[in-house]
C-alpha cells in the first residue's frame, strides 16, 4: 500500500512546478490553497451522499476522490502520506478519547 501512495506523493510533487495547462493538479496548485480546500470539501460531501445512497462501489469511487484531492492538499503543504502514516502509526492501539485527551488545546 505505502508504494501506490509514495509514487503518488512524487507525482502530486512533480506536478506543482508543471504549467497549470498542464494537467489538472497543475490547475489546482495554480489555483491556490482556496481552490484546493473547496475540492476536498465538495468530495468530502460527495463522499457522505454516495455512503448515505448504500452504493458500495460508488463510495469506493468518492472515498478515493476524497484521498486523492486530500493528497494534494498535503503536498501543497509540504507534507506526505507517510506524515499521515506515521501520526496513525502513533495513534494506533491508543484509545480515542485517550488520544483526544493528549492533544494540545486549540482555540
Amino acid at each position: 500500500m505505502n508504494d501506490i501512495l509514495n509514487r503518488l506523493d512524487q507525482e502530486l510533487n512533480a506536478r506543482k512546478g508543471m504549467s497549470p495547462d498542464s494537467s489538472y493538479v497543475a490547475s489546482l496548485y495554480a489555483k491556490g490553497l482556496d481552490k484546493i480546500l473547496k475540492k476536498v470539501g465538495e468530495e468530502a460531501v460527495e463522499t457522505i451522499m454516495a455512503a448515505k445512497d448504500g452504493d458500495n462501489e460508488h463510495l469506493v469511487y468518492e472515498i478515493t476522490d476524497l484521498w486523492f484531492h486530500t493528497l494534494i492538499l498535503l503536498a501543497h503543504k509540504n507534507l506526505t502520506s507517510e506524515d499521515i502514516l506515521n501520526e496513525l502509526e502513533r495513534r494506533f492501539g491508543v484509545s480515542g478519547h485517550t488520544e483526544k485527551a493528549q492533544r494540545p488545546l486549540t482555540d
